[in-house]
């Protein structure tokens, strides 16, 4: 058996006799003596001529195969000893399939609405200027990821094992192809779909779901956890997943309310920044974009005043879409569909912001930063709708105002403001030095014809809670496991879903 590396132009794949071909030259041999092939990962290389670049591995016909990765099987666990799992997000959903294959009954409590259901409520926030604060882009089922882009970037596999996550992807729908390519992504009309699936399972092995059901306490009884929800209903268990997500600030604020452990964690604010996807074509496939390649990526990275500077979640051929989870704010984020075939291309681009950095909300403790947070993103909402506060790139960096604005892909539409005023002078001021030290590494990136638009501030969350490194519990009460992004454990869809599966792996553990 041997690995080796294959490429190939870009506009085609390659056939199976030249795939066996190259395993013959790889391996020595002649190509009847190959007896299977696997592909292991694509990546496309546009740096000089564009191609694939493909690693495989490949065995001789008296070789044992190659061994695929198996799945361990779902049990029914209908009557089975219940875990309550707060949230339906990735770190939630993939948490209960793992709790099912260890023998136990996942009770899970969503506050939003399913899928479906959800997107009503979303369209409500440009055609009605309405949040509601329970059902939105950040929450309902599936989470904040399911309207997004269904990026899948993480390919590490030093938390966990990554090769479940993706295999499960698959078997709910996912093409195959992200078991392979170096930069996978679901497309956010493909998603709904796949989260309704998984779904489907969790239910057909006795697991539940509780749409509607944002917890608003927690209490411990002896070794039991007692789970109360807004419509009334509660809960029990000796073990709970909270896996709330990173925008339920009103879990901080029981954890605060209770005197339990909290700790103020770095995260990331700043704007989105829209281009022409056309711009980014040309730039990233220097002059030599073709119809059939994929609408080009771009990942950049400055240090500023000795904080992070750097692009989030870049949605090529995507769109803005309003990500308030209340009808005081402006929060922007980027989603695409699998296509990726819209006109424009947008990512955040955000700076690092530590407790240092704001001296005067350390008056909140361990809620410093989700208050920061808070304050920038309702300074946003200059209009009785959830219009964007905009600005060409140019004109923000060198604090003009613009005349007028481009056109932009975000439906609820866009104001004309001067956010080189109304964004803290600290993220200003770095936003302002980065954009042209990017055109260095994009020539092209900086330009008038790309508009700014503000806020970008859910890239993870402003608090952790805290949890024991090995039992994975909260440091003071037992049988609660903060897990996922809102705890601040990950950040992203994979690492959510990975941090979900450890969790529910030391439970079975610890019964």
């Amino acid at each position: 058996m041997k690995e080796f590396d294959f490429t190939y132009n870009a506009k085609n794949s390659p056939s199976k006799e030249e795939l066996t071909a190259a395993a013959a030259r790889a391996m020595g041999c002649a190509p009847k003596r190959v007896g299977g092939l696997k592909i292991l990962k694509r990546s496309l290389d546009a740096r000089k001529e564009i191609v694939y670049r493909y690693h495989l591995v490949a065995w001789m016909d008296n070789e044992a195969p190659h061994q695929e990765y198996q799945l361990p099987p779902y049990q029914d666990v209908t009557n089975s000893e219940p875990v309550i799992v707060i949230g339906c997000g990735p770190a939630g959903m993939f948490a209960s399939l793992r709790l099912i294959m260890s023998g136990l009954k996942p009770i899970i409590l969503e506050r939003g609405k399913d899928v479906h259901a959800r997107k009503f409520d979303m369209a409500k926030i440009v055609r009605e200027a309405f949040v509601d604060e329970d059902s939105n882009f950040c929450f309902g089922e599936g989470g904040a990821g399911t309207f997004s882009d269904g990026k899948l970037y993480t390919r590490s596999n030093k938390r966990g094992d990554i090769r479940e996550i993706l295999h499960q992807l698959v078997k709910f729908g996912a093409d195959e192809s992200i078991l392979v390519d170096a930069h996978p992504h679901l497309g956010s009309d493909k998603l709904p779909r796949i989260v309704e699936n998984i779904r489907n399972q969790i239910v057909e092995c006795g697991g539940e779901y509780h749409f509607s059901s944002r917890v608003t306490d927690l209490q411990k009884n002896g070794d039991e956890w007692n789970v109360t929800c807004s419509n009334g209903d509660s809960y029990k268990a000796k073990n709970v997943i909270l896996a709330t997500g990173h925008s339920a600030k009103d879990i901080y604020e029981l954890f605060d309310r209770n005197g339990w452990e909290l700790q103020a964690k770095g995260f990331a604010i700043g704007v989105r920044a829209e281009h022409p996807q056309a711009l980014i074509n040309k730039i990233q496939y220097h002059d030599k974009y073709q119809s059939y390649l994929p609408a080009a990526e771009y990942s950049l990275v400055t240090q500023v005043e000795g904080r992070g500077v750097f692009s989030f979640c870049m949605c090529p051929g995507g769109i803005l879409v309003p990500s308030s989870t209340d009808n005081q704010s402006v929060v922007l984020n980027g989603m695409s569909n699998s296509a990726r075939n819209s006109q424009w291309a947008n990512a955040g681009i955000v700076c690092s912001v530590e407790p240092g950095d704001i001296p005067e909300y350390q008056k909140f403790g361990a809620l410093s930063l989700l208050r920061f947070q808070q304050d920038v993103e309702r300074s946003m909402k200059i209009t009785d709708t959830f219009k964007a506060p905009a600005q060409r790139m140019m004109d923000f960096c060198r604090r003009i105002e613009s005349k007028n604005l481009p056109k932009s892909s975000y439906a609820a539409g866009t104001v004309n403001a001067p956010l080189h005023e109304m964004l803290p002078e600290f993220i200003y001021s770095r936003l302002r030095v980065a954009f042209p030290e990017f055109n260095r590494k994009m020539k092209g990136y900086y330009t008038n014809d790309a508009l700014i638009l503000a806020c970008e501030s859910r890239t993870s969350s402003p608090v952790r809670i805290p949890r024991d490194p090995e039992t994975l519990q909260h440091l003071s009460l037992t049988g609660l496991y903060p897990c996922g992004e809102g705890a601040g454990y990950s950040g992203g869809i994979v690492s959510s879903a990975i941090d979900g599966v450890i969790v529910a792996q030391k439970i079975a553990e610890l019964r």
